[in-house]
């Protein structure tokens, strides 16, 4: 009897472009100057980060600009603990969604400087920024607990 086949480990490369269009490109022009730019909803009124050119709710155009954060709130979380190829970070670590302050949705990011034991829903966080400034989500380094830090 042959053993089953588990996994196959095979290179691949997929080249494409993205265009951020006007909304996003201001809001990961402002991750460079270390803010969170969202866009607000005439009709909701809902605030949408990142920056969305259009409500996916009520489908009319969002003009206002809201700064928002830089702190935020754990609204669900999940812990990484099986390592897999390519990972970049030992496990266990955790990985949350952000709701961050006057914002209606969340970001998904990591939370560190505390054992992913100890994340929890309701947990206040706050950006830590990657040194080098860029139109990327990569400017974030991930998230910590305010109370650890400002304790």
């Amino acid at each position: 009897m042959s053993e089953p086949v588990l996994g196959v480990i095979s290179p691949i490369r997929l080249e494409y472009t993205f265009s951020a269009g006007r909304a996003q490109s201001r809001f990961l022009r402002a991750l460079t100057e270390r803010r969170f730019l969202g866009r607000r909803c005439p009709q909701c009124r809902g605030v949408y980060v990142p920056a969305r050119s259009s409500c996916p709710t009520c489908g009319v155009p969002t003009d206002e600009e809201v700064e928002v954060g830089p702190q935020g709130t754990v609204t669900m979380f999940c812990i990484v603990n099986l390592p897999f190829y390519g990972q970049q970070i030992q496990p266990p670590y955790a990985c949350a969604s952000i709701q961050l302050d006057g914002a209606d949705i969340s970001l998904f990011h990591l939370v560190q400087e505390v054992p992913a034991s100890d994340v929890r829903t309701g947990m206040r966080v706050e950006p830590v920024w990657d040194d080098e400034r860029r139109p990327s989500m990569e400017s974030i380094r991930y998230f910590r607990p305010v109370e650890a830090h400002n304790a």
